[in-house]
C-alpha cells in the first residue's frame, strides 16, 4: 500500500512512519496541512492518516478541500481531541475513520488494511480461535498453549507476543511494531524489554523457540 502521514509532531510521525514501513507499506510523509493537500492532490495513495490539528491548513479543512476536489482515497483522522464534537465533524465533511491519540499501533493498522479491504471489495479474512504453526497450537479461547504434546505456561504478555509471532509468520517485524502490538504506543521505544521477553518465550517454546530469528538492528521473524 502507498500511505500518506500529515502529521507535524516530529517524533510521533517518525514512529508511525517507520512502523507502518516495517509493515512493506510506502509513507510519504507531509508536516503541515499545505504539503499534505499538495500530496494528496497529486499522487495516488491508499490511504491517508491526516493529523486534525496541524500548522496552516487544519486537518479538517484538508479534508474538506480534499472531497471537494472529488477524492476518494479512504482517510483516517489522528488527534488527540477525541470530543464527540470533533469526530462527528470529521466524518460529516468525509473522513472514513477517526482515532483518537494515543492509540495501539495494532488498532491503526487494522483499521488501515480494514479500509483498503473495503475501498478495494477484498473480504475480510475470518481468523479461528485455534492457531497451529508446526508443533505450536495456541487455543484464544482458553489461552492454553502447546508445543509438541505438552502444555507450557505463559504470562499474558509472552501469549500476546507468541500471538503476534504466529499471525505474522514470515513477516519482519520491528521492535517498534512489537512494542506497539504488546505494550501500547506510549511504551519508551529506548527499552530493551522485547529482547528480555523474546528470550523468555525461546526458552519456553524448548527447540521451537529457534524459529523466532532475530534480524540484527531490524527486529524478528518467525519462521
Amino acid at each position: 500500500m502507498n500511505i500518506l502521514l500529515v502529521e507535524d509532531e516530529t517524533r510521533v510521525a517518525d514512529f508511525i512512519r517507520r512502523g507502518l514501513a516495517a509493515e512493506g507499506w510506502s509513507v510519504d510523509h507531509a508536516a503541515n496541512g499545505e504539503d499534505g493537500l499538495e500530496l494528496a492532490t497529486q499522487n495516488a495513495y491508499d490511504v491517508v492518516l491526516l493529523d486534525l490539528m496541524l500548522p496552516g491548513i487544519q486537518g479538517l479543512d484538508v479534508c474538506r478541500k480534499l472531497r471537494a476536489r472529488k477524492s476518494k482515497t479512504p482517510i483516517i483522522m489522528l488527534t488527540a481531541l477525541d470530543g464527540p464534537e470533533e469526530k462527528v465533524e470529521g466524518l460529516k465533511i468525509g473522513a472514513d475513520d477517526y482515532l483518537p491519540k494515543p492509540f495501539d499501533f495494532d488498532e491503526l493498522v487494522a483499521r488501515v488494511e480494514a479500509l483498503h479491504r473495503r475501498a478495494t471489495g477484498y473480504a475480510a479474512d475470518v481468523s479461528d480461535m485455534v492457531i497451529s504453526s508446526g508443533g505450536i497450537t495456541f487455543d484464544r479461547s482458553s489461552l492454553e498453549v502447546s508445543v509438541g504434546d505438552k502444555v507450557i505456561e505463559l504470562s499474558k504478555k509472552e501469549r500476546d507476543l507468541l500471538q503476534l509471532f504466529l499471525t505474522s509468520k514470515g513477516r519482519v517485524l520491528s521492535r517498534e511494531r512489537i512494542l506497539n502490538a504488546v505494550w501500547g504506543l506510549n511504551a519508551d521505544p529506548l527499552t530493551n524489554v522485547v529482547d528480555v521477553y523474546v528470550g523468555r518465550l525461546r526458552r519456553k517454546m524448548g527447540k521451537q523457540g529457534a524459529r523466532i530469528v532475530t534480524l540484527r538492528n531490524v527486529g524478528y521473524r518467525m519462521t
